[in-house]
């Protein structure tokens, strides 16, 4: 297992140009999180989910990876055994800067997921066809996103990732969705990074923190994972 886990939350893929929903304007503004993206959506509010989620992957296509993207990728290029890179987030711009075996904590926004038998097809950046049912199963499909209130499965894999973890560095997240306090209190390392302080992190449990845009803090971030894996 990797001994260096970075974990990122919105923050990161804000300063490419995607919305959060904790953003004032832009696509969360318009709809009510409670009407599509909470578990039973799909059920009462279906087009109205389905809409806003080809408007996410339209929005998506039109953005690009930033450098703190890019200069995580390569420190993994460089170091592929030692960096494990999990993330809240359900944008592919990790995979475009060129990351391998992101771990999508929350779904992953170019794929759709069988409401039935659970297979997962990839559509890119595509409107979801209405018609268009699982090819295994005839079920119908959904985006493949965890919505509030439904079950997690990729967690498990976050909690056996922190068992091996030694140093853990934070990117733009602001603690509210997934507490990592505790695990940072179990590495020898951590970095937390993001643009200020949240009120769901103490800060005093980070051996560094840096209150910066993570565009601007990757250079620190990356120099001090390399000197912990070289030391």
């Amino acid at each position: 297992m990797a001994r260096v886990v970075i974990f990122s939350g919105a923050g990161i893929s804000a300063e490419s140009g995607l919305s959060t929903f904790r953003d004032t304007g832009g696509l969360w503004e318009k709809y009510r999180i409670e009407e599509i993206c909470q578990a039973g959506c799909l059920s009462w509010n279906r087009e109205n989910t389905l809409t806003f989620y080809d408007a996410r992957r339209e929005q998506l296509a039109s953005v690009t990876p930033n450098t703190a993207h890019y200069a995580i990728a390569k420190l993994q290029e460089r170091y592929p055994n030692d960096i494990a890179i999990i993330t809240q987030n359900v944008d592919d711009l990790f995979e475009r800067a060129g990351c391998k075996d992101v771990l999508h904590l929350h779904g992953f926004l170019p794929r759709l997921r069988c409401e039935k038998c659970g297979e997962t097809e990839l559509i890119g950046y595509a409107k979801q066809e209405r018609d268009v049912t699982c090819k295994s199963c005839g079920g119908f499909l959904r985006p493949d996103i965890v919505f509030f209130g439904e079950a997690a499965p990729m967690y498990e894999h976050l909690y056996e990732a922190m068992e091996e973890c030694q140093f853990l560095v934070i990117i733009g997240s602001s603690g509210n969705v997934v507490a990592m306090d505790h695990f940072a209190l179990h590495v020898k390392v951590s970095i937390l990074n993001n643009l200020e302080k949240s009120d769901a992190i103490n800060e005093r449990v980070y051996t560094k923190v840096l209150h910066q845009k993570a565009t601007e803090a990757v250079e620190e971030i990356v120099g001090d994972v390399e000197r912990f894996l070289q030391g």
